[in-house]
């Protein structure tokens, strides 16, 4: 019988065709015997079409699905039912004029009447069959302690804040009071900015909702109940004094809250659930739904170190809901830049649109109690939700639980085909698949090397380590390019030791010649680099689908759709079959699906991490400059590594290596190149380097029995100070050497002062912790009278080193008691904030551990922590050399407040241990 020669995938033909899908593709036939063997040629040009196609469409989704904002509507054309943006946007002006409004300021009560008489004239033109009550709510004093978070370590003490609530539900269905969603924001801002952003704008978007409201609510089952509260700035004490006091609090059975960490763009939703109630019901009829797990996913990690109402919410409450955030110019956020001029067009309309549509569905609804389920409950019951929008128009959402089955479903199947696949390839195809996946390893140990040692670079030969704040696309340049160029340098590697191993198993195929087996080898090597990368996204599916983690649904949009292209146009299950070269039809065709849902939300995160980097640093002085850089460049590297893998597999056999590589070369060395000359300036005036200046009075001892009076200029962001300390000149000195322990964190870089300080404060508001009894028995007790004068803000660490456990009293009442305290490094914080009225005179009563010990050596006592550190600032004061240095600051500084950073006056203080 005469044997049937092997042939290729192709039918045997001398005429040279084009392979289908393939554009600009030069095909060469080879006879060896009856075999035809096709090599891809692909052009330069080709090659730099899809790069541009790719790119573009990125790009494309990106703006569609973030920067594609509704129209703004008059008050007219929305209607008394409607939501007006333009209507909404007065109120941000009335409130952003009054400048920053901290609580105890006089600005924060023009606030609170602002809002007052608005909600006064909703009631008044409330729709006749709507009950509207407004409430001013007072709180006298309470304390907070949270289980997770940036607060997990601290006590939050609050006292003299002012709320107002408002809540409407049908007249004549008084049964709807039981039952109540809540939307929530704050009206304080941090005293460095007239927060148009953070968050005037959620304040207003509040308001016309109220309005909007007003008129729909006679016929809800449910009452919705507005929370305009204060003290959000200093540690949520608003949405906490609410919950925990105010009588409608014990009706409410969702909350949602609206935050800003940058200004305007859409409201997206941060975070979700535990209960999926309010998630689905946003979805189904939200008109520019925008929302996606990752976020939460990350925030709830603990990455970013910051906190909203809504753990209060969800914490302490045990409620389920939504937090919506603002997330656009990050950089601005708690600086002079959070101003009204910077907020977008039909930023409050996507938001208020949006919630108006929720609040009249879900205010319907009969299922509202079962969203008040226990967090705990939920959670373990995995019945959350996995959601995310694509495009801005459609929002995808699904409960874990199916979430569970369908990623193990598609791992079962994708284990039996790579188990079938291996089998029928014998021991050649196990360890081609080893080497395949060795050529991934070496894509990222080059992709994250090359990227990183680019951020290394940065801080060597520009001014500031962050030199691409001001333009973020030069990040494109800095680390994509290098990180593109270690992965591709990275895969070759692997592709060349693949490629090596399958010539010694073709060697042994006498029936081929040489020219032949080349062609084979560089096919089949080309296509396990392709399978290798569904490989990768594969294990994250597994790891995902383990840790029930949300975001891993990405790992199943980057897996199914490149598998299925290529188990249609390039898989072949019969073992004579010889490989022909990857189709671009399979690359267009599993690529689509991926880019349009995940390239958007990708960019945007990459956004957010470039304007979280202007507030990176924890300690400033405590972490290298170049760390911001770095994470920024491996979270980049990582991004290239998982979303080209599919890409870089076609490039090994194309005839434009040398022009790809040299054309990432030439971008990254022009990035380089506009770095080292300055002419992009890393800060602008709308993009301002995030700084503190304080005028300080220090008593702790370390500089003297006398108070020390000097002026401290420190940074949250990474950078030295040296050219604009020679430029300010007033005696500045900067170093680690002056290193200022704050209580809440420690500056360890950063410049001094002490020229013309001793004006603009008096020794009377120095903070005393005087011991008024210290009682040795089986349990050491020590009470301590607290007294910080006239500042109404302040911050008293506990060495938990020596104290087991204290209890805090105002007067008469225990604020804090004795039922065990967290504390990180040693110390637990309390951190204290109030209105014009708040007590200032306390009491502690401290517990010592059984072992602590009283040493008197005055060596020891030198080096030992104090048992009680305090920091008093005085809002609104500033000294006449603040004034001063503050005016002769470069247009691109501006003054960064948070709720434990200091203002423009502070007051340091401590109580040795051997008192």
């Amino acid at each position: 019988m005469r044997r049937r020669p092997e042939s290729s995938s192709t039918a045997p033909d001398t005429s040279a065709k084009k392979s289908s899908g393939t554009s600009k593709t030069d095909e060469e036939a080879k006879l060896n015997h009856g075999v035809q063997i096709r090599t891809a040629r692909r052009s330069g040009f080709t090659w730099l079409t899809l790069f541009a196609v790719i790119v573009y469409s990125s790009w494309a989704v990106y703006q569609y699905q973030y920067e594609n904002l509704p129209v703004p509507l008059t008050a007219e054309q929305a209607g008394k039912r409607g939501f007006s943006e333009v209507a909404a946007m007065k109120h941000v002006k009335a409130l952003t004029e009054l400048g920053p409004h901290t609580i105890g300021s006089d600005a924060i009560e023009l606030a609170l009447q602002y809002v007052l008489a608005e909600l006064e004239n909703i009631k008044k033109t409330a729709h006749w069959e709507v009950d509207v009550e407004v409430d001013l709510f007072h709180v006298n004093v309470g304390a907070t302690r949270l289980d997770s978070g940036m607060f997990v370590d601290r006590t939050i003490i609050y006292s003299d804040l002012d709320h107002i609530v408002l809540r409407m539900l049908p007249k004549y269905a008084p049964e709807a009071r039981e039952n109540a969603i809540l939307v929530s924001s704050h009206i304080d801002t941090v005293f460095s900015t007239e927060g148009a952003g953070d968050c005037s704008s959620c304040v207003s978007v509040m308001l016309e909702l109220a309005r909007g409201i007003s008129q729909w609510a006679h016929g809800f089952k449910n009452a919705v109940v507005f929370l305009f509260n204060t003290g959000e700035e200093e540690g949520l004490s608003g949405a906490h004094s609410f919950i925990t006091q105010h009588p409608w609090s014990t009706t409410i059975r969702m909350a949602i809250d609206l935050e800003a960490m940058g200004i305007g763009g859409k409201s997206a939703i941060f975070q979700a659930g535990p209960h999926p109630l309010a998630v689905e019901t946003f979805a189904s009829v939200a008109k520019y739904p925008s929302g996606n797990i990752i976020f939460q996913d990350i925030f709830s990690s603990g990455v970013i170190k910051s906190a909203t109402d809504f753990q209060v919410y969800r914490e302490v409450a045990g409620l389920s809901g939504l937090d919506f955030v603002y997330a656009d110019h990050g950089a601005v956020y708690h600086t002079k830049n959070d101003k009204l001029k910077l907020l977008k067009s039909g930023s409050l309309q996507h938001l208020g649109e949006n919630m108006l549509a929720f609040l009249l569905q879900i205010s319907t609804t009969s299922h509202l109690s079962k969203a008040n389920a226990t967090v705990d409950d939920i959670q373990t019951s995995h019945d959350t939700a996995v959601y995310y929008d694509i495009l801005g128009q459609y929002m995808v959402i699904y409960r874990q639980r199916f979430a569970n089955m369908l990623h193990s479903s598609v791992i079962l199947q994708s284990l039996l085909i790579w188990t079938t696949s291996l089998l029928m390839g014998g021991s050649t195809a196990a360890v081609s698949l080893a080497f395949s996946c060795l050529s991934n390893i070496l894509m990222w140990i080059f992709s994250i090397s090359f990227s990183v040692l680019a951020a290394f670079i940065l801080p060597l030969i520009s001014s500031s380590p962050l030199p691409y704040l001001s333009i973020p696309w030069l990040v494109l340049g800095l680390f994509a390019a290098p990180a593109f160029l270690g992965a591709l340098t990275g895969q070759h590697l692997g592709y060349l030791v693949l490629k090596r191993y399958l010539s010694n198993v073709y060697a042994k195929r006498k029936q081929l010649s040489p020219a032949i087996q080349a062609d084979l080898i560089k096919l089949e090597t080309e296509r396990w680099l392709f399978k290798a990368g569904s490989l990768q996204w594969l294990v994250l599916l597994v790891i995902g689908t383990y840790y029930k983690i949300g975001s891993s649904y990405l790992a199943l949009v980057w897996l199914v759709p490149p598998a299925f292209a290529y188990g249609l146009l390039e898989a072949t299950l019969t073992p004579g079959r010889l490989p022909k070269p990857l189709k671009l039809a399979t690359l267009w065709m599993g690529l689509a699906i991926p880019i349009l849902v995940s390239a958007g939300q990708v960019i945007k995160l990459t956004t957010v991490i470039i304007g979280l980097s202007v507030r990176f640093i924890r300690h400033p002085g405590g972490t290298p400059e170049w760390l911001p850089s770095v994470g920024l460049s491996l979270f980049i590297a990582v991004v290239i590594c998982l979303t080209l893998v599919y890409l870089l597999s076609y490039i090994h056999l194309s005839g434009a290596k040398t022009s790809i590589v040299l054309s990432t070369c030439i971008l990254f060395a022009l990035s380089l190149a506009v770095v080292f000359s300055g002419i992009i300036p890393p800060f602008t005036e709308e993009t301002a380097r995030a700084v503190n200046l304080v005028h300080v009075v220090d008593t702790t001892g370390g500089f003297g029995e006398k108070p020390n009076s000097y002026i401290s200029l420190f940074s949250f962001t990474p950078g030295k100070f040296t050219k604009e300390v020679e430029e300010i000149k007033e005696g500045f000195a900067c170093g680690r050497h002056n290193a200022i322990d704050y209580v809440t964190f420690s500056v360890k870089y950063g410049c001094l002062t002490y020229d013309g300080t001793e004006e603009g404060w008096d020794e009377s508001n120095i903070p005393t912790l005087d011991v008024v009894k210290d009682i040795n028995g089986d349990k050491r007790i020590t009470q301590v009278k607290i007294d910080t004068k006239r500042s109404i803000r302040w911050f008293l660490a506990i060495n938990t080193e020596e104290i087991e456990d204290f209890t805090f009293n105002v007067g008469l009442e225990e604020l804090v008691a004795a039922d065990g305290k967290r504390s990180i490094d040693g110390w637990h914080t309390i951190q204290a904030s109030g209105g014009k009225n708040a007590p200032t005179k306390f009491e502690l009563t401290l517990f010592w551990l059984q072992n602590s010990t009283r040493r008197s050596d005055k060596m020891v006592q030198s080096e030992q922590r104090p048992l009680l550190r305090i920091r008093t600032d005085l809002p609104g004061v500033v000294t006449p050399k603040v004034e001063t240095v503050l005016q002769k600051l470069p247009p691109w500084y501006s003054l960064f407040g948070k709720s434990t950073s200091p203002h423009t006056l502070s007051f340091l203080s401590s109580l040795p241990i051997d008192f």
